[in-house]
C-alpha cells in the first residue's frame, strides 16, 4: 500500500450520479418536485390520505429505474471498490439499483430502494422487481393484505442505517460528495461530521452545491467524465 493512499474512503452519492443513466433528478427545476407536490406523495401523511396515488407514484418510478442501466462513474465507483487496497464504503441516497448493477457491493441505501416493498405489519422487507404495489397486495412473509408500502424513506422519515453511516464518516479519512445538492439532511452534513475527523473533503458534482465552500477540493463537471477520472486519480496515487 503507498503512503499516499487513504486507508478508508467513504462516498456519498445522489441524484446527480443517475441522471446521465436517464433518470430525472428530483430538485433540479425540471425535477420531479417541480412536478408532483412532495406532500402528496413522499410523506407519511400524503400515504395515509391517499395511499392510490402514492403507489402509483413510486410504481412509475420503479418502472422508469428498470429501463435504464448504470452508467460510467457508477462503473468507476464499483471499480474503485474492487481494486482500491483501502475500505470503500458507498453511501447513496438514490433509491434506484444502479450501484448494484455496475457491481457495487459495500453500499448502504439510506433512503431505500425502489425494487423493494415494506410490510407495515410484520416488517418484512421484500424484492419485488418492477412489479406494481396496489393498495390490496399482499405480504409474501405474514400474508396480511393491504400492507405493502415502497420500502422509501419518506419526508418525516428516519434514514436507515445511520449508526452506521456516522460511525463511517467518523473513521474515514476521505470523504467524497458526487452529484448532490447538499440540501437534504442529514446527509448535507455529513461533509462536516468527516471534517471533523480530520478527513480530506471532495465534492464531485455538475456545479457547486450548498455545501460547496465545506470541502476542502471541489472539481466540478458531468459525473461520467469527473468520477472515472478522479478514480483513475485515487488508483494511481494508491500504486504509487
Amino acid at each position: 500500500m503507498s503512503k499516499n493512499t487513504y486507508k478508508k474512503i467513504v462516498i456519498l452519492t445522489g441524484a446527480g450520479l443517475s441522471a446521465e443513466s436517464g433518470l430525472h433528478t428530483f430538485r433540479d427545476k425540471d425535477g420531479i418536485w417541480a412536478k408532483y407536490d412532495y406532500r402528496e406523495v413522499a410523506t407519511p401523511e400524503g400515504y395515509q390520505r391517499n395511499p392510490s396515488l402514492v403507489l402509483d407514484f413510486y410504481n412509475e418510478r420503479r418502472r422508469q429505474s428498470a429501463g435504464v442501466k448504470p452508467n460510467a462513474a457508477h462503473g468507476a465507483l464499483a471499480r474503485l471498490e474492487a481494486e482500491y487496497p483501502g475500505l470503500v464504503l458507498t453511501v447513496t441516497q438514490n433509491i434506484d439499483p444502479l450501484h448494484e448493477a455496475a457491481g457495487s457491493k459495500q453500499l448502504i441505501h439510506m433512503h431505500g430502494e425502489i425494487a423493494k416493498a415494506l410490510c407495515s405489519a410484520c416488517g418484512g422487507r421484500h424484492a419485488i422487481g418492477g412489479e406494481d404495489i396496489t393498495v390490496s397486495s399482499a405480504c409474501p412473509a405474514c400474508g396480511m393484505p393491504s400492507t405493502l408500502r415502497p420500502d422509501v424513506v419518506w419526508f418525516g422519515e428516519m434514514p436507515y442505517r445511520m449508526d452506521e453511516i456516522y460511525r463511517a464518516l467518523t473513521t474515514c479519512d476521505l470523504f467524497l460528495s458526487i452529484g448532490t445538492s447538499g440540501t437534504v439532511y442529514p446527509a448535507a452534513n455529513f461533509v462536516l461530521e468527516a471534517a471533523a475527523s480530520g478527513a480530506h473533503t471532495v465534492e464531485l458534482n455538475l456545479e457547486p452545491s450548498e455545501r460547496y465552500g465545506g470541502f476542502r477540493e471541489a472539481i466540478h463537471g458531468p459525473a461520467t467524465e469527473i468520477v472515472p477520472a478522479y478514480v483513475d486519480r485515487l488508483l494511481r496515487a494508491a500504486r504509487g
